[in-house]
């Protein structure tokens, strides 16, 4: 088989930064044996912008499958309006890649004043948001994105309550991650640079997800191609499809369509249906279209995000390539005060 070139990824750093997040099981184990041991009463997933996203499919895992209260929750939001559930019996989680955002780090203060256990995800064991939080669980500089780290943790946590089944397999296949994500990488590769040349001049994409894919949707329309890439985007979750936003299509609309392997992939279906009659320019990017060898098979929905998240990288750099746009770009955010 040929060797894939992979536009702007280097492999190696690929490998060791995903390695280091599953690497963490050992560490992540530990911390919800502790946590049951000493009990709490609700858990808080607090992030900002990407971060706050990126929480949404461990809220939606923790709904279906769990009592315990569970809420993804924007850490400058928290600050202004409080939680009458927050407190001492509370667990809150925090995810960084630089260890230093702003809004999370005073959303930790604010948790521990109350006497919130927290826990932090980042790259950084010297960052501000791993010296505040009571317990840092570190990987390699820059790993992205947090959904191994939070496979681990909730699937752990739900499997000690007697509310997720084959945690240990799962655990164990999750060890595969770094050869099945760069497999998904070099698969996706000729999809990304076909999707990109076609849409160089698109300035405006119509984008939809649901079920555990409604938080990469939110994301991959706000922090990638309106923050990275300066194009004009509506998301929408394909359970509301057809409650408001539906009427901004036309003939040549570019919709982008999330599809995962959860119980909601019906829903979905019946958008990508629809827009079909409607635009003759729709993409798909579904997760059954990637092997992933060693994830058995009722374990592949839960990994839908990650494996987009790869997926989709591929496609934000050939769009950085067509578009003459570094994905580095800022005019705003963390460039002026606010």
């Amino acid at each position: 088989m040929l060797e894939t070139t992979i536009l702007g990824f280097d492999e190696a750093t690929f490998r060791n930064q995903t390695t280091s997040a599953v690497a963490l099981r050992p560490q992540i184990e530990e911390v919800v044996d502790r946590l049951r041991a000493q009990g709490f009463a609700n858990l808080f997933l607090v992030g900002a912008g990407g971060t706050y996203a990126a929480m949404w499919p461990y809220e939606h895992l923790a709904r279906r499958n769990s009592t315990l209260p569970v809420r993804a929750v924007i850490a400058a939001e928290l600050l202004e309006s409080g939680d009458a559930t927050l407190g001492s019996d509370s667990v809150a989680i925090f995810t960084s890649v630089s260890g230093t955002t702003d809004d999370s780090l005073r959303a930790i203060e604010y948790c521990k004043a109350r006497g919130v256990t927290t826990i932090g995800f980042t790259g950084y064991p010297e960052s501000p948001i791993a010296q505040a939080v009571d317990i840092p669980l570190v990987s390699e500089p820059k790993t992205w994105p947090f959904d191994m780290q939070m496979l681990l943790f909730m699937t752990k946590l739900l499997s000690s309550r007697g509310e997720f089944e084959g945690y240990e397999r799962f655990a164990d296949e999750l060890a595969g991650l770094p050869d099945i994500l760069v497999r998904v990488a070099e698969q996706a590769e000729p999809v990304a640079s076909a999707f990109a040349e076609a849409h160089a001049e698109t300035d405006y994409h119509f984008l939809v997800g649901g079920g555990n894919l409604w938080g990469f949707t939110y994301l991959y329309s706000m922090c990638i191609l309106e923050e990275m890439q300066w194009l004009r985007t509506t998301r929408v979750h394909s359970a509301e499809f057809f409650h408001g936003s539906l009427e901004l299509l036309g003939d040549d609309t570019s919709v982008i369509v999330f599809q995962g392997e959860d119980e909601t992939r019906a829903l979905t279906d019946r958008v990508e249906n629809f827009v079909k009659r409607i635009t003759g320019d729709v993409t798909v990017f579904d997760t059954k279209d990637y092997e992933l060898a060693g994830i058995s098979p009722e374990f592949r929905g839960l990994l839908a995000p990650l494996v987009l998240d790869t997926v989709m990288g591929r496609v934000s750099k050939h769009l950085e390539r067509v578009r003459n746009h570094s994905l580095d770009l800022r005019r705003y955010y963390r460039v002026v005060d606010y």
